[in-house]
């Protein structure tokens, strides 16, 4: 007969074997990979595609951080400001460092910050957006259209779950993005020396200590959307979910999270910050 100490080691062994079952996810798409082998552990249509807002900015994040020299000064232009907010009010004639901007546009989501950035890396905007497409295609995506780098709806602009999981993978593996998309407040000092302090728009990221970072977006055509990632005793994982409601979206990405890092409801809650 088996000792007690080795019967209960069975069970243990048996009972951290059986991994819960996924949660349910009411977005129109969503993805769950494990960041470092690209494994999908959950998916729901994703490569059906749709609009995806502001999280093709970590695309642009990830084309700018490429190119290198983020000490690099930009020199913004009138042309810059000809969008919709979310903006910073960068104006024309100042300048900024590329990584500078590159925390406004992660942290804050300025899209007349995106509209610089592209600008100062391909020239013009719709270069840009050339750009960003070529780069999900070499990325292995396969259902992705960009027109412009920050996400404003554009018609025949669109994204898949599947393949913003792999722009996130690719950002995830850089240094300086994984500090930017982590960061949950940053002081913006505009060139008058002013300073305007930024709140991270990642609500996982301000409540979680497990969730380090990523990127949100909104638009009417694409609903709530978000990109979040997640580690926890050696496994790192990433969620992207895609046409949500406000109501829905952080839960649910909160919870996709937890399901890919083996997190019980009682380290989830353990593991939630005093504010955020």
């Amino acid at each position: 007969m088996k000792s007690l100490p080795l019967l209960a080691a069975c069970f243990l062994a048996l009972a951290t074997s059986i991994q819960a079952a996924p949660p349910v996810i009411t977005a129109k798409s969503a993805i769950l990979i494990d960041a470092n082998t690209g494994k999908v552990l959950y998916k729901k249509n994703d490569d059906v595609a749709r609009p995806v807002a502001s999280t093709q900015k970590l695309l642009t994040a990830l084309l700018v951080a490429e190119q290198g020299d983020l000490d690099q000064k930009i020199t913004i232009t009138s042309t810059d400001g000809q969008c919709e907010p979310t903006k910073l009010y960068v104006k024309p004639g100042q300048s900024y460092t590329r990584l500078q901007l590159l925390y406004a546009l992660l942290v804050k989501s300025g899209n007349d910050v995106a509209r610089a950035l592209a600008r100062d890396n391909a020239g013009d905007v719709a270069s840009f957006a050339r750009k960003m497409t070529a780069r999900v295609n070499a990325l292995g995506g396969t259902n992705s259209n960009f027109l412009n780098p920050n996400g404003l709806p554009a018609k025949g602009q669109y994204s898949t779950a599947r393949d913003m999981a792999r722009v996130a993978r690719m950002a995830y593996r850089n240094p300086t993005l994984r500090e930017i998309m982590g960061t949950k407040y940053y002081n913006f000092r505009f060139s008058s020396g002013s300073v305007v302090p930024l709140r991270n728009t990642n609500r996982v990221l301000r409540t979680y200590s497990f969730c380090n970072g990523m990127k949100t977006g909104y638009t009417d055509l694409a609903g709530h959307c978000l990109i979040s990632s997640g580690s926890h005793k050696g496994r790192d994982v990433i969620a992207v979910i895609l046409g949500s409601t406000k109501a829905k979206i952080a839960e649910e990405s909160t919870r996709l999270l937890a399901y890919g890092l083996n997190l019980t409801p009682a380290q989830v809650s353990a593991m939630r910050l005093g504010s955020n």
